[in-house]
């Protein structure tokens, strides 16, 4: 399942891209959903610093949206997260007030990686800062297969939020050692 609005001015593949992963209210917002991470607050406004720093068209917004077609592992997960089985447009789903007009492309996975659905629109070889939530699933998921294609993966850790601090770390921690493919930066 992948959707790619329509660009603010798209100059082509390649290149330096900034990727913010899943700033959605259902990670941003603990109070509300058993998703949300207590690291998000603190990193909001690093991810809109940086996106005011990137030019809209090499900016990019994923969106998870639980897709319960999938089969295999995917089905005893959503038994187990019911509440995520609701459609794309419900407000759960939506991009933090914060962040809604920053990227010139929003694409839409099923899945914790982001890399299937944003393969075609950076090229393989292209230069990604990740940032966003959550450090220790979906960024994690997103910057391994992307670095194994051959992209240059830096993660902005100040721009991510795990599910919880030590998760977060862990998270850095194993995708340092992906170096020089995927460097860890501030």
């Amino acid at each position: 399942m992948a959707d790619a609005h329509a660009p603010r001015g798209s100059d082509g593949a390649g290149g330096d891209w900034l990727v913010i992963v899943d700033p959605q209210v259902i990670f941003a917002d603990p109070q509300n959903s058993p998703w949300g991470s207590a690291m998000w607050a603190g990193t909001v406004d690093h991810i809109a610093r940086l996106a005011a720093a990137s030019t809209p068209s090499r900016t990019i917004i994923t969106r998870f949206v639980a897709d319960p077609s999938l089969g295999g592992s995917w089905r005893p997960y959503y038994e187990e997260w019911p509440f995520a089985l609701v459609p794309g447009d419900d407000p759960l789903y939506a991009v933090v007030p914060e962040l809604a007009d920053v990227a010139g492309h929003v694409v839409t996975a099923g899945t914790f990686g982001k890399w299937p659905v944003l393969r075609d629109l950076v090229g393989e070889g292209a230069r990604l800062t990740l940032t966003g939530v959550s450090t220790d699933c979906c960024v994690l998921s997103t910057a391994l297969p992307a670095a194994d294609a051959g992209a240059t993966v830096h993660i902005a850790a100040a721009g991510c939020a795990g599910s919880s601090e030590e998760n977060h770390q862990r998270a850095l921690d194993a995708m340092s050692l992906y170096g020089p493919q995927i460097t860890i930066i501030d």
